[in-house]
């Protein structure tokens, strides 16, 4: 029960190494993770469910009372422009990319103020330089970006069939989380 009031109170995603620090090293990653999933299976039938994210465990309110949630403690959530949207789309299914490789993918002309963004809210990196001309950054996305839509991977973003399909699809994990 203590590894739940740690995950519990956290305003942060709890790796295992981070629990593993918590309990002074006294428990393996092995037992932390078994730990975990036995963590996981109590909340079954619960009103909220323990998730891996990137950057580690947290506690989450299941979609199915997210409505009562909203209702009850109206916000407006962040909305994401399609141009925003576009942009982190184009980064997150071909990153490492410059921002000359967004806009070419793109079709338009990058806006300075949506990469700002971007970075502000920790969700791309600069991650090294092309070896090109003048030597562009390499962009890509962080593990803030992955918690914020409720990733653990990117290999768990939706299929790229469509790029129109994949930024919707993304908007929709957007909302979920």
């Amino acid at each position: 029960m203590q590894m739940e009031a740690i995950i519990f109170v956290s305003e942060a995603p709890v790796s295992v190494a981070r629990l593993k620090e918590a309990f002074q090293h006294q428990y393996s990653k092995q037992q932390l993770n078994a730990y975990l999933q036995q963590l996981a299976v109590l909340q079954h039938g619960r009103s909220i469910e323990l998730v891996e994210t990137a950057q580690g465990f947290r506690f989450q309110v299941r979609a199915k009372y997210k409505q009562i949630i909203a209702q009850t403690w109206p916000e407006r959530p962040t909305k994401l422009s399609p141009s925003l949207l576009e942009t982190l789309a184009v980064i997150a299914y071909h990153q490492p990319v410059t921002r000359a490789d967004i806009e070419q993918i793109r079709g338009v002309t990058n806006n300075s103020q949506l990469l700002r963004t971007l970075f502000e809210w920790n969700w791309i990196k600069e991650s090294g330089f092309r070896e090109l001309p003048g030597r562009p950054a390499l962009l890509v996305t962080t593990p803030q970006f992955l918690n914020a839509f409720g990733l653990a991977s990117l290999s768990q973003l939706p299929p790229l069939q469509d790029a129109k399909e994949a930024f919707m699809a993304l908007d929709a994990q957007a909302a979920k989380s």
